[in-house]
């Protein structure tokens, strides 16, 4: 492996700059590739998909279920504060997308979250699922209330939110490993995206049932993905052996 991209030892002197800003250098390279494109995709993709979501949601094929709740749920309590977070996933999702270097790995991405937007919708329009109502005066907290009126508590299992959360923290890992990022940035990374699952719950948008359908989701799409790349790029490794060798 290249010195530039070798750990500098804890409490070494004298390192030259390139090797300690190499991970900036590389996050910078990536987000100038095809910002417009990305940007685009992003926004055209997460538009499709609150298009989707909202006809399902208000065209439930049956009466939806509520979710039961666990003694989690009753332990984490309502937390108006968290909505801020909760709102925030749509942010953080686009970030990945804009690490990406290629159009085929951003054509990957973009299959891999309408992946979950099928399976997810899916699961909604055969059993579709609600929130039980909470002992709670919503008028008093006017944000949470508007965020009710408009997203009904449905479409609850698994949750959406969830597994968009759960998939960006996995290939943003991912992304971040590959550039030799700094560690506090991966757990920046991880705390994000931990908070987000945490204000599904302090919102009471979600259930703990929902949250670990969610995790269960994004994580397998996301596992998925980062296969299908490594066996895509084994073979590209392959095939350029033998035109390198002659």
């Amino acid at each position: 492996m290249s010195a530039l991209f070798q750990r500098r030892p804890a409490g070494t002197a004298g390192v030259e700059p390139a090797a300690v800003d190499a991970w900036r250098l590389e996050l910078l390279r990536r987000i100038r590739i095809r910002p417009v494109a990305k940007g685009l995709a992003t926004t055209l993709g997460i538009s499709a998909f609150f298009i989707a979501y909202f006809w399902v949601l208000h065209h439930p094929f049956s009466v939806p279920t509520f979710m039961p709740l666990t003694a989690l749920d009753r332990i984490i309590a309502f937390e108006p504060g968290a909505l801020p977070v909760y709102f925030s996933l749509w942010l953080y999702v686009g970030i990945a997308p804009a690490l990406l270097d290629s159009g085929r790995a951003l054509a990957a991405y973009g299959l891999a979250t309408l992946a979950i937007s099928v399976i997810g919708l899916g699961i909604f329009m055969v059993w579709p699922t609600a929130v039980p109502p909470a002992a709670i005066d919503w008028s008093l907290h006017p944000s949470i209330e508007f965020l009710k009126g408009v997203d009904l508590a449905a479409n609850a299992c698994p949750s959406l939110h969830v597994a968009f959360a759960v998939f960006t923290g996995l290939c943003l890992h991912r992304l971040l490993r590959d550039m030799h990022s700094r560690r506090w940035l991966l757990a920046l990374n991880w705390a994000w995206c931990i908070g987000i699952l945490y204000s599904t719950l302090a919102t009471r948008q979600h259930v703990v049932l929902d949250v670990l359908a969610g995790t269960l989701l994004g994580a397998v799409v996301a596992s998925v993905l980062g296969v299908s790349t490594r066996l895509t790029a084994s073979a590209e490794r392959a095939a350029s052996g033998p035109q390198a060798a002659s």
